[in-house]
């Protein structure tokens, strides 16, 4: 039988939705069971800060992507391996403005609990998504990621 290669990671789910469907269990959760959390003295400039630096990285990331002229969802084929603006810096700038905004939401809602998932939410991520991108890109350009993966950190 003749197997065909799909060209894109097969990562398990859209990394937004693991992010979204994360927080709003977390967020649910501390409605029905709350938690004394920060002052939102504290926890609203902290939920602002790491919000803009969601925005910008984001914006950033999808700008860089689109004059790349490569996918931006998982789902589709990468044409080229980003090295330039902000995946000079990061390897996964998306996913880090994707738990930028989570933890500015959580700070913002006062929601402990989701803070409680979010670490077994990166560690899907990290297996579930972003081992499989780096197997593809691997497989699909060769000694070209892997000189980028060699000279730029993952997350920061």
């Amino acid at each position: 039988m003749n197997e065909q290669i799909s060209d894109n990671p097969r990562v398990i789910a859209f990394p937004p939705a693991l992010y979204g469907v994360t927080l709003a269990i977390g967020v649910g959760l501390s409605f029905f069971f709350p938690v004394s959390f920060l002052p939102l003295s504290i926890s609203l400039p902290l939920a602002l800060v790491a919000m803009i630096i969601a925005g910008w990285f984001s914006t950033s990331a999808f700008q860089t992507m689109t004059r790349a002229q490569t996918a931006i969802d998982p789902a589709k084929p990468a044409t080229a391996i980003v090295s330039d603006g902000v995946f000079r810096f990061s390897r996964n700038p998306l996913y880090l403005s994707l738990t930028l905004l989570y933890i500015g939401i959580s700070l913002l809602l006062k929601a402990v609990w989701a803070f409680a998932l979010l670490l077994p939410l990166l560690v899907v991520v990290q297996i579930g998504v972003i081992q499989r991108e780096e197997v593809y890109l691997e497989r699909k350009f060769g000694d070209e990621y892997l000189r980028y993966k060699a000279q730029v950190r993952r997350w920061i």
